[in-house]
């Protein structure tokens, strides 16, 4: 057995320990855009669900030498984003997207990926998605300090988009016919294996 003091750990090797431990971790992709109207899409697996009512979910994006990834620059300062569940086929565009570029490229012109308007706020949407959360900045919880650090944002889901595909009335979803894919460490991915049921104690 391992024994390690998280204070006696670069960010990097805290970071690595994490993220090989919990997992597979749900991935956001992630479209926002700037006052000026640039958009920006980029996925994060520092992602889940924090509250069904209100409804919201969570993305905790890193800070570069104190410097916001343009994510969070661009929900903090429109208050606007749309978060799309990874599915397998759409996990390639979505990886090409992760690539550091200038703030004002498109990473969308990376893909084959289209944009359709959003019904509620003013970020567009990634067209044949098959889950999507128009969502409202909720707020910013500053983690870390002023080099090091995260932003967690908590958002509200002001609008679903479900797909036929994968809707099972009333108000389910089909994982199987979703095709989620979740996050492990570096490079490594997963999609739905083995499924199990296990039924909670009533008493």
């Amino acid at each position: 057995m391992k024994h390690f003091n998280p204070k006696d750990l670069t960010q990097r090797e805290n970071y690595k320990l994490l993220s090989g431990s919990v997992l597979p971790r749900p991935i956001a992709f992630v479209t926002s855009q700037d006052k000026d109207g640039n958009l920006n899409a980029a996925p994060f697996s520092f992602f889940n669900v924090v509250s069904s009512q209100p409804p919201m979910i969570m993305i905790s994006t890193g800070r570069t030498n104190g410097v916001r990834k343009d994510t969070a620059q661009n929900i903090i300062d429109t208050g606007e984003f749309v978060v799309h569940i990874s599915e397998l086929s759409m996990i390639e565009g979505i990886n090409s997207t992760a690539a550091p570029i200038a703030r004002t490229e498109n990473e969308l012109e990376r893909t084959d990926f289209k944009t359709i308007p959003s019904q509620v706020v003013n970020v567009p949407s990634i067209e044949g998605a098959s889950i999507t959360f128009e969502c409202k900045l909720n707020r910013v919880i500053e983690l870390g300090n002023d080099e090091v650090g995260n932003d967690l944002i908590l958002g509200e889901v002001v609008q679903y988009h479900i797909a036929d595909e994968v809707y099972i009335e009333p108000h389910k979803i089909d994982v199987k016919a979703l095709h989620p894919v979740g996050r492990l460490a570096g490079n490594d991915y997963v999609r739905l294996g083995e499924e199990f049921v296990l039924e909670r104690p009533t008493e």
